[in-house]
């Protein structure tokens, strides 16, 4: 059973992590409670603290955190209207979704101040007493694994804002606090700490997968450098396609990794260790008050208790509209994912009725203040079925990433380059027999940009993606209706930040 694997045993004992999150901003003096006291003493207990580490970086993919809304919110697939019934109705939200954020937006501070730069503190922490340990030898491949976590850490931070602090100790001088790191320093830097991290991880072939799930490998590590360089003339001015390719092959290479046979089998809470997709991921374990996967509650309509026999009704707020669904094609497996349209319930004849006897019928957005309950379609990549539920938190890891993004970024990177056509088209034929789809005879970056859409649909992938396809600000869609500023390719400093720390500077134009 996962809640006897080792790792989610650890978490599940170090809840008490809750001593890291004193790591709160870069303006603080200290970022975690580790001190010349404290240095780890055995390898459980430095494993106990890089534990917390994860799960500030699993707010990246989790439901309920804006670490992974503010990647969502402002793309062309996701959404979050107010209701005419009440509720949801958010400014902050409205702001990213238009394009028109302001630095004093919640959402980015929340993402700042609580999940990214605290993650990254307490990585600083922990390396730190970890490098000071008597036991430093032993510790090699954890220090490693920490290295790569902040190194993650960094590259949310550097995506989503840009220039920041770049600060690797375990303390802040009160009287010299950090000064803005310009986006080509940080991205040098996230490469070079993923890249050393990696020499010293283990590969997945040399661990037992179920046993060391989740946490990161070489390959794991390899994914991540691949998608940095993937996007490094965004971030550095400067092409890597072949950096790519090199990474890619690194993890195609081991032959580990398989397609399962559905995209939706790899989020299944009976599949997560046992995936051969399943690159790099989250352990949730809600009967153990360690985190939940809360998706169905964000996303589903409240009707979807009845379709599940949840024990709950769900919120009815993240939605997508025909901007996306337009994308796929009929036939096509992950459509199944999808919620549009008539609604029946599981067995797919019996109409999905409200108490009045109205079947349920999904329509796009119409209206995004005053929404009303039927409007906006759903992905339900994370499944109830075969769920164990603490309440609203089902037990489905969240998923980081997969072996498709893989194929598709090396097929990506070589198209670019114009080398090995043959090949990437293979590979993004691969994707797409998967999902029950032809082959094409012949790619553009247009086709590779949409199959990336459809096959990562609110994973994450979207904004980055559009930003290198140059489609965020150059397409327009439901309620974004003008061309946006290139300049909001990165999004302002928060405010509050920058009143702590009068050493940053704000990003242009904002």
């Amino acid at each position: 059973m996962k809640t006897k694997r080792i790792f989610k045993s650890i978490i599940a004992c170090s809840v008490g992590i809750s001593m890291l999150s004193g790591c709160l901003n870069l303006d603080e003096e200290l970022y975690g409670r580790l001190s010349p006291e404290t240095y780890y003493q055995t390898e459980e207990e430095a494993l106990s603290s890089i534990v917390g580490v994860y799960q500030y970086l699993a707010y990246m993919s989790r439901a309920g955190g804006d670490g992974w809304r503010i990647g969502e919110f402002g793309t062309d697939e996701f959404f979050c209207p107010g209701r005419a019934s009440g509720g949801w109705y958010d400014e902050g939200n409205m702001q990213i979704m238009a394009h028109k954020i302001t630095a004093d937006n919640a959402r980015l501070e929340t993402c700042w101040g609580t999940y990214l730069f605290p993650g990254i503190g307490a990585a600083n922490a922990v390396i730190a007493s970890m490098e000071s340990s008597p036991m430093k030898d032993e510790l090699k491949a954890l220090i490693a694994e920490t290295r790569a976590l902040r190194a993650y850490g960094y590259y949310y931070a550097m995506d989503y804002f840009g220039n920041v602090p770049l600060f690797t100790g375990a303390k802040v001088d009160a009287n010299d606090l950090p000064k803005t790191a310009s986006r080509k320093e940080v991205y040098e830097f996230v490469v070079k700490e993923f890249a050393e991290a990696a020499a010293d991880l283990p590969s997945i072939k040399e661990v037992n997968p179920a046993s060391y799930y989740p946490r990161l490998t070489k390959e794991a590590v390899y994914t991540a450098l691949a998608s940095v360089y993937l996007n490094a003339e965004v971030y550095a001015g400067e092409a890597h396609w072949a950096d790519v390719v090199t990474m890619c092959n690194h993890v195609i290479g081991t032959n580990a990794y398989v397609l399962e046979d559905k995209v939706g089998d790899c989020f299944l809470a009976t599949n997560e260790s046992n995936s051969k997709e399943v690159i790099s991921s989250f352990a949730v374990d809600p009967s153990k008050g360690v985190d939940g996967n809360e998706f169905i509650l964000y996303a589903q309509h409240a009707l979807d208790q009845k379709k599940y026999n949840l024990a709950f009704a769900p919120a009815n707020g993240y939605c997508f509209t025909d901007d996306a669904l337009k994308r796929y094609e009929e036939g096509d497996e992950r459509l199944e994912l999808l919620e549009y349209g008539p609604q029946y319930y599981q067995d797919g004849v019996t109409p999905l009725c409200d108490d009045k006897g109205t079947q349920l019928v999904l329509t796009t957005i119409k209206d995004m203040v005053s929404a009303q309950d039927n409007e906006g379609y759903r992905v339900l990549k994370y499944s109830p079925i075969g769920v164990a539920w603490s309440g609203s938190k089902a037990d489905n890891d969240y998923i980081l990433e997969r072996y498709s993004n893989v194929l598709l970024m090396k097929a990506e990177a070589l198209f670019r380059q114009g080398i090995q056509l043959d090949e990437a088209l293979e590979l993004v034929n691969q994707v797409r027999r998967r999902s029950n789809l032809s082959d094409w005879d012949g790619l553009t970056l247009k086709k590779i940009e949409e199959e990336r859409a459809r096959e990562f649909i609110w994973e994450n992938q979207r904004r980055r993606d559009m930003i290198r396809f140059g489609s965020y600000f150059t397409d327009t869609w439901f309620y974004k209706t003008g061309v946006t500023e290139e300049w909001r390719g990165i999004y302002p400093i928060p405010a509050i930040q920058l009143n702590n720390n009068p050493n940053l500077k704000q990003n242009p134009n904002y």
